[in-house]
């Protein structure tokens, strides 16, 4: 039985609705229906898909509700994982919007394989990288 598709990964914010604008007016995810779930949070996604599951920080039960938070867990940044990557669109527009944002960005390209990307900081520190693949005049 070998794994098919990452299904989403789960963010701790300390600010959800901060959380949830850099991942919607920011990034271009949309809020999906979530069930009711004894937590407040999100699903966010794209194409009918949720890829980010949010939920907030410090909540009362925590330790119980989110199974990889230990006492011990990172509250910003990123603990073990380095970064979260999404495959993107028009890069020249979205270096535009997260520059317009006043976020710091880090662009990186490959001309070798045509890769352009764009490495940004969500509000809790943790890495996303954003790849656009194709690219054979990255934007500046």
């Amino acid at each position: 039985m070998p794994l098919v598709d990452l299904d989403h990964y789960f963010v701790r914010a300390r600010d959800l609705e901060q959380s949830r604008r850099f991942y919607c007016d920011l990034l271009g995810l949309e809020v999906m229906p979530r069930p009711d779930f004894p937590f407040p949070g999100y699903w966010l996604g794209v194409g009918g898909k949720v890829q980010v599951h949010m939920g907030g920080d410090g909540i009362p039960g925590q330790a119980e509700i989110y199974l990889g938070t230990r006492p011990d867990s990172a509250r910003d940044n990123s603990g073990v994982v380095d970064h979260i990557a999404f495959r993107a669109t028009d890069p020249a527009a979205m270096l535009e919007r997260l520059r317009a944002a006043g976020q710091a960005v880090r662009p990186r390209y490959f001309a070798g394989i045509r890769l352009f990307q764009l490495f940004v900081a969500d509000p809790d520190g943790l890495m996303i990288e954003l790849n656009f693949p194709g690219v054979t005049d990255p934007p500046t």
